[in-house]
């Protein structure tokens, strides 16, 4: 059986990633491609229960080491409980964020070393990367006007953060996609949902056959 393919969507608060994933995996299904859509962290039950501890606006907060080791955990869970086996059985696997946030969000502040995240990456899920990686990049203001809309004063532990570190992660992310562009596409996302899908599907389209 040929082994799926494996696409992360990445970006900051606002960007309109969890939208567009799900898009694609309906699009892809629509195909006819067997697709699971999924998240980090979270995806499987543990994984999910690490989500809690570290997302929880009301709970005991974590300095930028803490929270790199519980992302790893719980990527390492959703790598080998799901991801893996979903892909060995011939599925297409979308995933709501990957590595490449705990690199912008852990490494993007400056806490900590992206070769130590790399390197907690390669204990815990064998250096396992996703085959495309789409970035979805937005302007400050549009990613806050849609935070509020979302979230409101709701905000979580980490998206709640200030607009200093929001623009670390963002630098971030664009580095990384300029150090990486065999794998990681840049997509504009200030555009309508069905607007950046199109982009989506054009880079699903030019690493993959679909009809």
């Amino acid at each position: 059986m040929k082994r799926g393919l494996f696409i992360t969507f990445e970006g900051g608060e606002g960007c309109g990633k969890s939208t567009q994933a799900k898009m694609l995996a309906g699009a892809l299904e629509s195909l006819g491609q067997d697709c699971e859509l999924t998240r980090e962290p979270g995806g499987t039950e543990g994984a999910e229960a690490i989500r809690n501890l570290l997302l929880d606006p009301a709970g005991p907060g974590w300095n930028l080491p803490s929270e790199a080791l519980l992302f790893a955990a719980a990527r390492a869970d959703h790598v080998f409980s799901l991801i893996r086996p979903a892909l060995a059985e011939g599925k297409w696997v979308v995933c709501d964020r990957f590595l490449d946030s705990s690199r912008a969000y852990q490494g993007g502040e400056g806490g900590m070393e992206d070769a130590d995240i790399m390197e907690l990456h390669r204990i815990g899920s064998a250096r396992f990367l996703p085959d495309l990686t789409l970035l979805i990049e937005v302007s400050p203001e549009t990613a806050e006007r849609r935070v509020s809309l979302r979230d409101g004063d709701e905000r979580d532990r980490i998206g709640g953060r200030d607009a200093a570190f929001h623009a670390k992660v963002a630098a971030r992310f664009a580095a990384i996609a300029q150090a990486e562009p065999e794998r990681v596409v840049r997509i504009d996302g200030n555009g309508s949902p069905d607007e950046v899908h199109a982009q989506v599907m054009n880079a699903i389209r030019q690493k993959a056959e679909l009809a």
